[in-house]
């Protein structure tokens, strides 16, 4: 079952269920989804899994950023509600990699294209990010990348 599929089956259990804040998160990343398919393809496109999970990684990173902009702001209240769609959003992506398989990845991408400095990053980063397949996170990505580089 695709993805596509399956959010639509969860929104559908979500309103059985009578769960509002599951539901408005899962019609929310629905309408996200239909806008980057048009965007994309046109208005009889379909939803490819890359492209729902490029929309879940998007929703999840502005979740992100809006928890620490409520922490800033003293709204610890609005941090937890954007915590809790951001747990509801991360069950659509696939299982993170652990820190030394993360490690060993980038270290094969650094001898892989033989980088030697920090200007090299970018191209390090673009191959590590091809190769993760968004299992991991491109802040803990790029910070690793800046360590291991000399």
């Amino acid at each position: 079952m695709s993805l596509a599929l399956k959010i639509d089956e969860q929104i559908k259990e979500s309103m059985k269920a009578k769960d509002a804040d599951r539901l408005g998160v899962l019609r929310m990343l629905k309408s996200a989804m239909k806008y980057a398919v048009i965007e994309k393809y046109g208005a009889e496109g379909e939803a490819k899994d890359e492209d729902v999970l490029a929309v879940v990684r998007k929703e999840i990173k502005k979740r992100q950023d809006s928890i620490e902009a409520f922490e800033k702001g003293g709204r610890p209240e609005q941090a937890t509600k954007e915590k809790a769609e951001m747990k509801i959003l991360e069950a659509y992506l696939p299982a993170a990699m652990s820190e030394a398989d993360l490690e060993k990845l980038v270290k094969d991408v650094i001898a892989e294209l033989g980088a030697t400095d920090k200007k090299a990053m970018g191209a390090v980063m673009k191959a590590c990010q091809t190769k993760a397949a968004g299992r991991a996170d491109n802040r803990a990505l790029s910070a690793l990348v800046g360590k291991l580089l000399p």
